[in-house]
Formats: C-alpha cells, structure tokens, sequence
C-alpha cells in the first residue's frame, strides 16, 4: 500500500512540475482564487473521499525532510513524508467531511432521556455558505459538511440574561411544527453570563499560524492575517501574544510581547510568509510550551489556531488525534481553531481538535466573518466561563409521545455519563448561547405510536413537557454543578416567537441541504416565505435569506 502512495506521489509530482510548480504546495498569491464546484471534476460529492483517508499512519511521519522552494516533487520521493510534500494543486478537491448518521425519533416511555454536550461552534455554517457564494447548488454540497446546529446557533437570539448569582439563563418555548403539522419544536435556549463587558480579563494569547504552502492564498493566509492584525487592534486590557508558526518546521515569531504593544504584534503578524510542509504537532507542541512558559494565573489562556485543516500532526486515526489533544488541555490552557481557504479545507480534522482541546471552531471566509468572530465576539469566543457543559433533556411520556434532537450527533453523550465528571462535555465563553431544537410528536397525535404494555403513569406533573438539567465546570474546578429547569405549559405558544421562527428556518435550510429524511414537505419558497414572519432582523439574517435565494434559484 505504502510503495502505491509513493508511486502515487511520484506521478503527481511529475505531472505538476512539468507544470513549473515548486516548492511544497505553494501557489502565487495573485493564483488564489475560491475552487467551484467543478474543481474535482464531480464537486463537493469527491470531499472526504481523498486517497489519505485510507493512508498508512507512516503517511504522516514529521521528517523534517522536505521539499525547498527549490526542491521537486520527485526529489521529496525518497523521504517520509511524500505525501505532504507534493505540490499543492488548487483544482484538485480534497476536502473532507465526517459526521454521523441524523438523528431520528426516541419513544419517551422507553427512552426518556436525550443527553449531549455543548457546541457553540458555528463553522459549517459560515463554510457552507462560502460553497453557495462560489457557485455551489444544493446538489454539490456533501451532506456531512451541514451540521444543523451548527447553521441554529450561527445567529443571535434574544434569550434570557442569567439571574443574580446564576451562571445561565434559560429561555424555552414549544409550537407548531412548520414542516410537520402533527408535531410540535421545541426551543430550548442558554445564555452565559457575561462578567467582562467591554473588555477580556488578563491574558496570554498564543497564535499558532500555519504558514505552509498551502496556505499561500487570497483567502488563507493573507486573509488571517487581516483578521488577526484586526483582533490585535481591539484587544482590550493587559496580557501577552505569541506567535508560532508551523510549515516544514516551527517557529517562535514572538514569545511573550505586551498586549499594549500593538504595532510590534502587527509588524511580526505582516512578516509572514507561505512556503514548505507542514509539521503541525511540532508546532501544536512549540505553541503549549510557550503558553505554557507565559501561563497567566486565574487568567485567561488561550491558544489560537488558524490553518486550512491539510496539516500533519504526525496521527492518522483520528481516536489518537483525540488522545494526543486530550492530553494537552489538562494544561488549562483552552483552543480556540479558526478554519481557513478551500480545496484542501479538512473540516473533520479541524472540529476534532477543537471538541478535545476544550474549545471553539469557526470558519474564517471573509473579513467581515473575522471581525464578527474574533471582535464582536470576542469575550465569548476567547473567554470561557463554563466547562464541561453538559445537557439531559428528560421528556414527560404523557405529553411527549417521542422526540427528535435537531443536530448534535457528534456530541451524543450516553445517559450514564452526564453525571460522571470524567466525561467531557462543551465549553460556553463569556456571554455565549447555544440552542437546542427537538421536534416532538405530542401524546395523542395521529402519529404517535401506542404501545400495548408499557402504560404511561399517572403524575402530578401533567403540565410538565420535560425537565432540562445543566451540569457544568467553572474554568478551573474540577467538579460540577448542577441547575435544572421546567418545561411545562406555560412554554407552549400557538405563534411562535421570533426565536424560535428564525431557529426553524436555519434548520429547516440545514435540513435541506443536507437530504434530511425528516424535511417532509419543506421548499425553500417555504423558508423565504417565513423570513417575511421575523421581525428582529440584522446583517446576518438578510445574508441568511440571499443565500436561501440562490440555492433556490440553482435548484
């Protein structure tokens, strides 16, 4: 298999230096442009089905033997890591996606019980959106690369601010089911607390930049570094910035500058440059040890990540891709993964690193994304207040017949580990909210399924539609706490409000771009016809309806 890959790399180096191509996947800056959907010759239907997913673990060996600008593709042959080294072609799709199957219907008398750990990441939304932008029809976006929650929780709600001395505020609501008039959502939302308004507390930012060949692009490398020089330019209070960088090996760009010192930050941020391999663990592990040598006590530390996901961290599985970060957050220092360009983008990769090293992803397409996830959302992207944040939904059998979560199948929790703190749940940033949809089929629905021997008892909580319980860490504790909520009538609503309307129409556009078999009978004139419903709009929902548009319209 091994003498293949190298026969394979062989061959592609050939081909691609005939082309005059050199350098380890590098492109001139003026050659970026965003791939369409013909790129691979099928469109996004190729993403994820790269020959490195079957790949050999030796496949991504951190040699530091590696092309130069000046070295072939047939002279990287002889060294261990052929297959990062040939040249990077852009026409050439390799994305890669990963999610399991959706989520369908739990009886609530046999299985009561929906448990899952938080996700406030929102980067399948702003990536697929990048897809529409550049050309893409429904029919040429891989449906692993929609993850619904994902789309729900890219937008702000008006949700309930914490009480005093609560660490969350809980907002819920259950209506009508639009694509389902038997069924019934419910909306169940979250909202931190926020003790930083207007500023961060003391902190020590590491950013680890990748800057191999691939990242030599409009909308990689030099859109990041925009953003960060933007993020340095509103960073509030004091602290340190780092910059590490990673390609055929890594590099200490800045080690422990003052915050305040912004235009030294910006001028080591505008000295980057693309070239060579990628070494991402040397540099994964360079960026802990100078957050490490910089830690800030009781203050808020924070490495930030930015690449295009085609890094090599020297693991090929992704289970000991999970170990090896696992170990790394024990540190208390959190990771925060911004995902950039296209062609090559490893979506599974990127999601994994941020789910084990107790953080956040995002997908950086434009300055406009950067500015709204590394300034507007600042506290809440680089501050966390809770760890560990867990959900269990319990649903009453005689109002709820059973349930459907909308999303959230990469972070299904067994019942039994909700309450073992050993089990890591998600992590929520100061002022963050996420947002939970269950579509339920009522007690007593036409649809609902009767069961012959197994009766539901009589309570005296008949009002009650479920039970939300909440556990959670605070940043440096070791054990959780535990808050819970009731769901009863008082939720129910015949118009729902304007969070729950706009949440519907995030999924219901997630579920159609992703062939959901639970869409029923939803249209995208549907979707466009209930946008007309919400009241409180911004930017991001106009933005929300035009791409609804033009997927319609190349549908």
């Amino acid at each position: 298999m091994k003498k293949n890959y190298r026969l394979m790399a062989l061959l592609t180096g050939t081909t691609i230096l005939a082309g005059a191509v050199t350098g380890c996947g590098s492109i001139g800056r003026n050659d970026a442009t965003s791939a369409s959907p013909g790129s691979s010759g099928n469109g996004m239907k190729s993403a994820g089905y790269a020959d490195e997913a079957e790949a050999p673990a030796e496949m991504w060996a951190t040699e530091e033997s590696c092309m130069t600008a000046t070295e072939s593709a047939v002279e990287c042959y002889g060294t261990d890591t052929y297959y990062d080294c040939f040249p990077y072609e852009k026409n050439y799709n390799t994305e890669s996606y990963d999610k399991p199957d959706e989520n369908g219907f739990y009886l609530s008398v046999g299985q009561p019980l929906s448990t899952f750990a938080a996700d406030v990441d929102t980067a399948s939304y702003a990536n697929v959106r990048r897809m529409i932008e550049t050309g893409y029809s429904a029919q040429d976006i891989v449906p692993e690369a929609v993850r619904p929650e994902e789309f729900i929780n890219y937008f702000s709600y008006e949700l309930n601010s914490p009480k005093k001395g609560e660490k969350f505020g809980v907002t819920t609501e259950i209506s009508a089911c639009p694509w389902n008039s038997d069924h019934q959502l419910m909306f169940v939302g979250v909202k931190a607390k926020n003790p930083y308004e207007g500023t961060i507390p003391k902190s020590n930012l590491v950013f680890l930049i990748d800057v191999s060949g691939s990242m030599d692009e409009k909308n990689k490398l030099y859109l990041l570094q925009d953003c960060f020089k933007n993020l340095v330019d509103n960073l509030p209070g004091e602290g340190v910035v780092s910059i590490v960088t990673y390609a055929s090996k890594e590099e200490v760009v800045l080690d422990g500058e003052d915050m305040k010192n912004k235009n030294a930050i910006k001028k080591a941020i505008n000295s980057l440059s693309a070239g060579g391999c990628t070494a991402g663990e040397r540099g994964m592990e360079m960026a802990y040890e100078i957050a490490k040598e910089n830690f800030i006590e009781g203050g808020n530390n924070r490495i930030i990540m930015a690449t295009d996901g085609d890094l090599n961290v020297g693991i090929s599985d992704p289970d000991e891709l999970e170990r090896f970060i696992e170990k790394k957050k024990e540190s208390g220092i959190y990771l925060s993964v911004l995902g950039f360009g296209d062609g090559n983008y490893k979506d599974d990769r990127l999601e994994r690193l941020a789910d084990c090293g107790n953080g956040n992803y995002s997908y950086i397409d434009s300055k406009l994304e950067g500015h709204k996830v590394l300034v507007e959302e600042m506290t809440s992207t680089l501050v966390t207040v809770a760890k560990d944040v867990k959900f269990q939904v319990e649903f009453n059998p005689a109002k709820v017949n059973a349930y459907r979560l909308i999303g959230y199948e990469n972070r299904q929790m067994d019942a039994v580990d909700f309450n073992d703190d050993k089990k890591d749940g998600g992590e929520l940033g100061a002022g963050h909210s996420v947002v939970a949809l269950y579509e339920i089929i009522p007690a007593g629905a036409k649809s609902a399924i009767d069961l012959k021997y197994q009766q539901v008892a009589n309570t005296d909580a008949s009002d009650e539609f479920a039970t939300i319980k909440i556990r959670y860490k605070e940043p440096d504790a070791d054990n959780s706490e535990l808050i819970s909520y009731v769901v009863d009538n008082e939720s129910f609503s015949e118009l729902p409000s304007d969070n729950l309307a706009f949440a519907e129409l995030a999924a219901e556009f997630a579920m159609l771009l992703s062939d959901s078999d639970y869409a029923g009978s939803i249209t995208y004139k549907d979707i466009r016809n209930g946008y007309k419903n919400i009241k409180n709009r911004d930017e991001y929902k106009e933005e929300f309806l035009n791409l609804v548009r033009m997927v319609e319209k190349r549908s």
